[in-house]
């Protein structure tokens, strides 16, 4: 655990996460980092999806690049974990669905780069890393989705409003994958593997706003991925 950070402030971080999969019929299961691949791997193998949480930045080291000046805390364990295990289940065709960090994280395991920080490398007048004194489900923004997307499907709209936690975004999208929503300012904010059952990743905290709010969009994609979870589930079952 990094220093200065205690159990307390982890789960009052990383709890809605747990609740919006609870909620939705999920039964949720945290992933140690650091640990010895054998035991990764044991635990991965039982799992009938993956969800990447939001949290510190992704180290430049994993796409190649130089840190810049801005770039925050990074989290090498948690890199090397999150990495392996969204490599292994893209292989395995296990559902995904990444959060804020887990969005970019997720691009990075496929191929991608990321932009370190916003305000000094994109111009914009969108503030998309909220001042820390308001609540952090304030909606900040509108999102544009493209049409024929997973995303679309499950919302139901090529329009929504989100919340915004963020400094980094996806540069350039890994191969493969398909950007599927943008901000006003054309900051990526969703991204999608159309030829596998479920991969999705989105820049903005759909946990907090279904926890805070009830947010009928962020429920309907933590039911989505449940849903995507519970087919995994029977797909496993299927090749016993």
């Amino acid at each position: 655990m990094p220093e200065g950070r205690s159990g307390a402030n982890y789960h009052t971080s990383y709890a809605p996460n747990a609740y919006s999969i609870e909620r939705a019929g999920g039964l949720p299961v945290l992933i140690p980092c650091g640990l010895q691949d054998e035991t990764l791997r044991g635990i991965y193998e039982r799992l009938d999806a993956l969800f990447i949480p939001g949290g510190p930045d992704v180290d430049p080291k994993n796409y190649n690049a130089e840190p810049h000046p801005a770039l925050g805390n990074v989290d090498p364990i948690r890199d090397a974990t999150e990495l392996k295990v969204i490599r292994w289940a893209v292989d395995d065709d296990l559902p995904i669905f990444g959060v804020c960090r887990g969005h970019q994280v997720m691009n990075v395991a496929l191929g991608g780069t990321l932009i370190q920080d916003i305000p000094s490398l994109v111009q914009t007048d969108l503030l998309h890393d909220q001042d820390k004194g308001l609540s952090p489900a304030r909606i900040a923004h509108e999102v544009t989705i493209q049409p024929d997307s997973r995303l679309a499907e499950i919302v139901g709209s090529t329009r929504i409003e989100v919340n915004s936690l963020h400094h980094q975004a996806v540069e350039r999208a890994a191969p493969n994958t398909h950007v599927t929503a943008y901000s006003p300012d054309g900051v990526v904010e969703a991204l999608e593997l159309p030829d596998h059952n479920f991969v999705l990743s989105v820049q903005w905290h759909p946990e907090v706003m279904y926890v805070q709010n009830g947010d009928a969009a962020s429920e309907r994609l933590f039911t989505a991925f449940v849903n995507a979870a519970r087919e995994s589930a029977l797909r496993k079952q299927a090749v016993r």
